[in-house]
């Protein structure tokens, strides 16, 4: 697939990266990946259950290594519990590790989550910071994190929300190279167009969990097939054969 020529589609972009793809190329292919990602999921948002910006801040903390659907478990009782930034900096740390244990890490994740609580209090009135510069200031708070609250909960466009699905899937698609976050983050605000910012990590996400999966990506299935180089997936292994619906290779 790295092969392709940069023959334009019936859409008119490139189908697919040569070796040699162009800047404008890159960025051609890169809108019409992100248009097709809206015409295939429409209705993607983000999977964390949250009322307003101070439980998105708390979930997406939480989500560190831990799944949505876990997540959103723990949530519904904690905020029940501490209602606001205020009730929660004044939790004790044991009942809030243990309150939110299941996600992994929770020491690290009930620290963070008091000192950015008591953040909020001291520093903003109780009320969730509506700009990178001040979130990020926040403790336990990164880029990533920063970008869900303000794409998601403000609809502001500051950036990439780059988590462990889109920053594979970008790289198959030879939008980036970088596994690290934040380099991967700059090259994708260079070439994914700005009104996609927001969208684009919801519809990646979801497209990672039901095509391109990290081990077995579907490809002979995938929207964005004539739009990917399959950077880094190996092709079928010549003579393998074709596995029954249990896993077993059928008997010629």
């Amino acid at each position: 697939m790295n092969g392709i020529t940069s023959s334009k589609s019936a859409e008119g972009v490139p189908p697919g990266p040569s070796r040699r793809e162009s800047k404008a190329d890159r960025l051609t292919r890169a809108a019409a990946i992100a248009a097709r990602l809206e015409r295939t999921y429409p209705a993607a948002e983000c999977s964390l259950d949250f009322k307003n910006p101070f439980q998105l801040l708390v979930a997406t903390i939480l989500s560190a290594q831990c799944t949505d659907k876990r997540v959103n478990m723990v949530t519904a009782p904690l905020f029940d519990r501490w209602p606001t930034p205020a009730a929660l900096a004044a939790a004790r740390p044991r009942d809030l590790e243990q309150a939110i244990r299941s996600t992994g890490f929770f020491r690290a994740k009930a620290k963070n989550i008091l000192a950015c609580c008591q953040a909020l209090v001291e520093r903003h009135v109780g009320e969730v910071p509506e700009s990178l510069a001040d979130l990020v200031k926040l403790p336990g708070v990164g880029r990533k994190t920063a970008n869900v609250v303000l794409g998601t909960a403000f609809g502001r466009a500051e950036g990439v929300v780059v988590d462990t699905h889109v920053g594979r899937i970008s790289r198959r698609l030879g939008l980036t190279r970088h596994a690290d976050a934040v380099r991967a983050e700059r090259d994708l605000v260079a070439m994914v167009p700005t009104e996609h910012w927001i969208s684009y990590s919801h519809r990646l996400i979801e497209h990672g969990r039901a095509v391109c999966t990290a081990r077995s990506p579907k490809c002979d299935h995938c929207a964005l097939a004539d739009l990917c180089p399959r950077v880094g997936v190996a092709p079928p292994a010549k003579g393998s054969r074709p596995k029954t619906a249990r896993g077993k290779r059928r008997r010629p």
